[in-house]
Order: C-alpha cells, then structure tokens, then sequence
C-alpha cells in the first residue's frame, strides 16, 4: 500500500542509479507519499522509537563488542574495563543495558497498543505474526545479553534457563549438552550465547525488515479499526507522521536519557556486580524484569515440562490471535465488553510480573495459577466467546469522521496511562521485593554529596576514605579493578600526577618473569592496578576464618537493599541510587558486641545488626581513634565510615560526575529540541486538522 512514487532525480548520476536500482523511488513511494491513516495517535509512535532502539542498540553493541573477550576468567573485568578505561565506555554501556529495557517497553506497549486496537485482524495476520516472531527473538537476544557481563546474576540466570530444556522428553538431555557445550555452564557456553547475542540483531532487523513491507502491504491499522477509503482519511507520510514521530522519538529519548546518566543500576540487579562464582548460589535467581510475567507462568505449574510448556505457550498463542477472535469490529474502542477484558488482561501480566519477583512459596505459588489461568482464559475462551455474543458500538464511516470526534478520546488516553503508571508502579515494586528478602535491618538513608543530578565527590572525604582504606581496609581486601593513575583523574580524589605515582611507589607489585624465568616485586607505577593483600584466594580465607574479603572495587554497587512501597518511586523521581552506600556505612557502624537474648551466634562470627543474618566472619574493622586525619577531621567511627564508604563508592563509579555533568547538557538539548518538534508537528498539522 505504498504511496504514488513522484520522485524524479535531478542529478545526472541519481537518474542513472535509479534506472538500473530505484532505491530513491522506493524510499519515497515508501516512507513520503505513503498515505498514513490521519487519526494516528501517539501509540503508534512506539513502532518507529523501536527502529530507533534496534538501530542504537546494534551500534552501541558492535562497538562494544570490540573490547569484550568472551572468556570466563576475563568477561567480567573486560565488562569494567570498557566502563573505566575505554573513552565514554561507560556511556556506551549505560546506554546498550539501559537500552533493553527501553526496546522491551516500547515492545510491551507496541503489543499492548496492537491488542487493543484489533491490528491482528484480516489483512494483517502476517504482520502480526511477523511480530511475535521479532518479540521472540528479542527475548533470546535479551537473555543471551544478560548473560555476558559473567556477574552472578548472569551466571546463575544461564544455569536456571537453560536446565529448563532438559524437561523436554528424549532430546532435552541433548539440547541442554548441546547450549552448555559441555556438563555446566562455562567458557564454551559464554562464547557461544556472544557469537548468538551479536548476530540475533542483525537476525531481527531483517524480520523488521519484513514486517514493514508487510505493513505496506496491507496498510497501517488505525484507532477507529476501519480502512481508508478516500483521500481525506491519509495524509503523506512526510511530513506528517514523521514529524509526529520525531516528537515521540525525543520524549522517549528524555526518558532514557533519565536512565543512562541518572539511573544507570535502576533495573539492574546488584548481585551481578559480583563476578561469577559457581560455589555461591544467590539466595534469590531472578530474571531481568522484562522476563517475570512468564517467570511467573513457569513457576506456577508443579511439572517441569509442563510449566516450560506454558512459558512458552504463553508467547506462541499470541500468533493464533487472528484466528481466536473473530469479531468483525476491529477496535476495542468501540466494543465495551472487550475493552473491559482488555484492561484486565494488563492487570494479570502485571501481576505476573510482580508474582515473578517473589519467592514460589506459599500463597505466591496459589495466586500464580489463578493468573496464569487468566492469562490463557483471555485468548482462549474470553476473546472467542465475546467474538459471537458481544454487541460493538457504530464504528465511524471514515477515518475523516473520526478525526472530527477525536476529542472524545483524549480522556480515554490519559486514563490509560494513569492506569499504566499505576499497575507499573506495583510491577517495579514486586521486581524488587525478592532481591531484599534476607537481608538485616534497613540501614538509614543518609545525605551523600555524590546524590542528585548535580551531585559531585567530597574531594575531602575522597582523600580520608583513602587513606582509612589503606591503612585499615586493604590488609585484608583487593581493589583489583582500580588503578593507580586513576587517583589523579578528573573527578577523583584530587591527586596530582606525582602524588598519584608516590602513592603506586608505597606497594610492591609482582611482575616477571625477568630473563632467569623468575617472577620478581618492583615498586609500583600509576599504571598498576591496586595489589592483592594475599597471594590467593585460599591464603586470603585462611587468614580471615575461611571467609573471603570482597574485592572492594564494586562493593558500593553490589550491595543494596528494598527502600520500601512508595518510596521506590519517589527513588526513581529524585534519583536516589545510594542504597549501597548507605548498607557499607551502616554495616561498618552495626557490629555489637553481644548478640540479642535468643540469637545463636555461630563459633568465629561476630553480631552486626545490618548483615544479612547478622553473623559475620569479618571483626569490627573501625573504632574511634584509629586512623589520624591530617585535615583536622575528627577521628571518629561515623566519620570513618563515612569517608571510607565515599572512597568506595568513587572505586566503584570513577566517572559519576562526568556522566551527570554530560547527563544535564543532554537533557536540556532534549528538552529544547523536543520542544521545537513539538511546535513544529502543530504548525504541519495545523492544515491537516
């Protein structure tokens, strides 16, 4: 259904290349004179923010792609060398794990608008299973992605995935063997699900590919569900919908922007700022929140095979959608029963979601079925039975007599994302809840001066928490991924160049071997990472009551705790992110020294009322007067905690101020440019009303 192409070169060489390949012609007939339906509302913007997310998402992973090493023993700290070492590598990363979770949004409201709308319905089955054939291999990409970082997280969520396919009868064995490349998750499975993650997109672009040209062929449907018939229900493309796009486009972009410079571990889990360890299993697996609703289903049917059938049954019925609702009546807008039933459904997978990050125990296991039932009861007995017995509204004549209703449905619109803000606040909440059971007490919410959208390091506080690490901290715990050179970067402790290398000259670091085959200690230079206390592992737990020390270089990000319902959404509002900066100093200021009445306190632990179970393996590291402040400081534990805990939390986001300095011009060119789309897009439209 593309439009009438009028495109006619001038220049010589076009006229010559479109006579032997008319690509000029087909991208006008395709996306200039191709007649949109004029009633087009603001949902069906998300179709073209998604070609923007795959685009960005392709760019940002082929370049990133180039500095990960898919290895085991090395995946984890090329992921961090890309965010500390590499120029912007953090805004490339930010932007492709941030940028998932925007394509999954979009996606979610694509398929959402698409069901509301009947754009399932005869000419468009293909177009819509070409869709959910996209949506599939979004999911794949999504899960292999996750896997790359090699964090806890990653690790655990492969091995709890890919064990699924062994339920199925004869070959499961095999096809788990086959993904595993071996008995266990390892080094064949990470390169693997790379080489898989980095070609799937280009996979998916060319089904999008296909489903635009399937949507050119039978047309865009529109909010009224009734063809075009005359010239006054379209208008061109360009300028119309594009320039309508275009504002839609940077609206989105100023909500991802939120993200990327603002929220960067927002949706993400903290357990995967810990490297892959196969002999700790954390105490909660869950997937990335875009997976949960069918986390949810899986879990909710007592057989193995059976709830992998219905995971994925509850993806491939949305295929057989064309055929189970028959109704003649496109749009729900104009079928009230249905619109009801509509609006339940998104409650259900948002109770899914939230069913999917709480543990499958108790009431949670009972509710998940009753839900999963709803879930499949919506397609396979609700929409066919309503299809026969349901009485529709008059549809319009013509979309032009649509347009000239179309204030009626304004409240309808804004009701509808209230509606979706509300049930999505309670979705983020229940995505939260299973990553804090088992945690201690809440630790108090403290004032950091790193918080905020001009939050910038205590250069002060730096140097103390500095000094506190190393004379306190660093007998016993690593900063392997932090090097001395960085002490004088920008946005750091305030270090010149030459303290920088004096503070590398105090250690001693290994190196070899020399020209008699011999490794050797040399005094350390900026470009060296901070050394080890011990030599390995096993002497670090002999030494420590057989408890490993965390490395500290990311323990500010690998902690965190569930600040609780609402305060969670205020979080995401003022950008409030210092849950593991507030769990580092409560823990430092928690130990006791008798545990309470009752509490067995176990032989070589020691009582703090904010670890979780509050037995640790590690002494009150702090105590007042140890560690003298050249400023004038005063020498106390909270003070110490303090300082300290600012120290980590820089060895864990070395480049925070630049991303909130780089964070505010972006979002204040997005503003302005949104801004002028949007008065652009009413003066175009202004002839077309």
């Amino acid at each position: 259904m593309s439009g009438p192409s009028t495109y006619q070169p001038q220049n010589g060489f076009l006229k010559w290349l479109e006579q032997r390949l008319p690509i000029g012609g087909l991208v006008h007939s395709s996306f200039v004179a191709y007649p949109t339906p004029r009633n087009l509302n603001y949902w069906w913007t998300f179709g073209g923010i998604l070609s923007m997310m795959l685009a960005l998402q392709i760019i940002t992973g082929v370049v990133l792609a180039m500095h990960y090493t898919p290895h085991v023993d090395l995946a984890f700290n090329s992921v961090e060398a890309i965010v500390r070492d590499v120029n912007y590598g953090w805004l490339l990363r930010n932007m492709h794990a941030a940028g998932a979770s925007m394509f999954f949004i979009a996606v979610y409201v694509h398929m959402f608008r698409g069901l509301y709308y009947g754009s399932y319905k005869a000419p468009r089955e293909v177009l819509w299973i070409l869709g959910v054939i996209i949506y599939l291999l979004m999911m794949a990409t999504g899960f292999m992605g996750y896997v790359l970082p090699w964090g806890q997280m990653s690790f655990w969520g492969a091995t709890v995935i890919t064990n699924l396919f062994s339920a199925i009868p004869y070959v499961g064995e095999s096809i788990v063997t086959l993904l595993w490349g071996g008995y266990s998750v390892g080094n064949p499975t990470l390169n693997r699900f790379f080489s898989l993650h980095y070609l799937l997109p280009f996979v998916i672009a060319g089904v999008v590919v296909l489903h635009v040209w399937a949507l050119h062929v039978s047309g865009q449907n529109n909010p009224a569900g009734v063809e075009p018939k005359t010239e006054k229900d379209t208008v061109p493309f360009t300028p119309y919908a594009t320039i309508k796009d275009g504002f839609g486009m940077a609206c989105f972009l100023i909500f991802f922007a939120w993200f990327i410079f603002y929220m960067p571990n927002y949706l993400g889990d903290p357990e995967n700022y810990i490297q892959a360890n196969p002999g700790v299993t954390p105490a909660h697996i869950v997937p990335e929140w875009y997976y949960l609703p069918f986390y949810a289903i899986l879990r909710s049917i007592p057989s193995k095979l059976g709830g992998v059938v219905a995971m994925f049954g509850a993806i491939v019925v949305l295929a057989f959608l064309p055929w189970l609702d028959s109704a003649k009546t496109r749009s729900s807008r104009y079928r009230p029963l249905a619109k009801q039933f509509f609006w339940i459904f998104v409650v259900v997978c948002v109770l899914l979601g939230w069913l999917g990050g709480k543990p499958a125990e108790g009431v949670y296991v009972v509710i998940g079925r009753i839900l999963t039932f709803c879930y499949f009861a919506y397609f396979l007995i609700v929409l066919p039975i309503l299809s026969r017995i349901e009485t529709p509204r008059t549809v319009p004549n013509s979309i032009a007599d649509d347009v000239l209703a179309k204030s009626k449905g304004r409240s309808s619109v804004a009701s509808a994302v209230v509606a979706l803000l509300a049930i999505g606040s309670l979705f983020a909440f229940g995505t939260q809840d299973a990553k804090a059971a088992d945690h201690g007490n809440t630790p108090p919410s403290l004032s950091w001066s790193f918080s905020g959208p001009f939050g910038k390091y205590d250069r002060g506080s730096l140097q103390r928490g500095y000094k506190v690490y190393k004379e306190v901290c660093a007998t016993c715990h690593s900063m392997n991924l932090v090097h001395f050179r960085t002490l004088a970067d920008p946005g750091g402790p305030g270090f010149s160049a030459a303290q920088a290398a004096a503070v590398a000259a105090e250690y001693k670091v290994q190196d070899g071997p020399n020209d008699a085959g011999e490794m050797f200690e040399r005094p350390g230079r900026v470009a060296d990472k901070f050394p080890a206390p011990f030599p390995n592992d096993n002497a670090a737990r002999a030494a420590n009551g057989g408890a490993l020390p965390p490395d500290l270089s990311l323990v500010a990000k690998a902690r965190s705790y569930e600040r609780g319902f609402p305060q969670f959404i205020f979080d995401f509002f003022t950008q409030y992110q210092e849950q593991g900066p507030n769990y580092i100093d409560a823990l430092l200021q928690g130990f006791e020294e008798k545990p309470p009445a009752g509490f067995a306190l176990p032989e070589g632990s020691y009582y703090n009322k904010y670890f979780p179970g509050h037995a640790i393996k590690m002494p009150k590291p702090l105590s007042d007067g140890q560690v003298t402040y050249d400023d004038g400081a005063p020498a106390t534990l909270p003070q110490y905690a303090h300082d300290v805990t600012t120290f980590l939390m820089w060895a864990a986001e070395p480049h925070l101020e630049a991303r909130k300095r780089l964070g505010m011009q972006v979002m204040i060119f997005l503003v302005i440019f949104a801004g002028l789309l949007y008065f652009t897009k009413k003066k175009v439209w202004a002839n077309a009303h």
